[in-house]
């Protein structure tokens, strides 16, 4: 029997048979960020971005690249999703404005949905970069990641916001 899972007995890539895992319920939560100006940040913050609501647009970017996670990583399972909600807050410090992103999926199902919330939230920033590369093409995308799942084999994990 072959140690790692995502691979086959010739050594090739596989995705992992799930059905005899239990069906639970499963919430993932992941965080992204985007810094940007001074000049982004108030016409973010007065929706007076020439592209229209930065941040309706990313969440709606944010919930339609969840529903597709399972089409662009090629070993994740296409999942029901039962729920996607996708918040945005300013840390201002100094002359640093930075969005963080939080994106909060769940599931009823026998995987989890880790993927799909850092989907989530990775497209978020990444709309957010679409729309404002007109006035500063110098923000930066910070870092991504899981701050908690629940359900599942494994068990629950969770970490601190970095």
């Amino acid at each position: 029997m072959n140690e790692f899972t995502h691979f086959n007995q010739e050594g090739r890539a596989k995705m992992v048979d799930i059905s005899e895992k239990s069906v639970t319920a499963r919430t993932a939560i992941a965080h992204s960020s985007i810094t940007v100006n001074k000049e982004i940040y108030e016409k973010i913050t007065s929706n007076q971005m020439k592209k229209g609501d930065v941040l309706a647009v990313a969440q709606v970017a944010g919930v339609m690249a969840c529903k597709k996670t399972w089409e662009i990583i090629p070993m994740c399972h296409p999942i029901p999703l039962t729920g996607v909600d996708i918040s945005f807050s300013w840390s201002v410090d100094q002359e640093e404005y930075t969005l963080l992103i939080a994106a909060t999926v769940k599931t009823k199902g026998h995987t989890g949905v880790e993927m799909e919330a850092l989907t989530a939230a990775s497209v978020c920033a990444l709309t957010v970069y679409d729309m404002c590369k007109a006035v500063d093409k110098g923000m930066v995308i910070g870092k991504t990641y899981l701050v908690e799942k629940t359900g599942g084999k494994n068990g629950d994990f969770k970490r601190d916001p970095l």
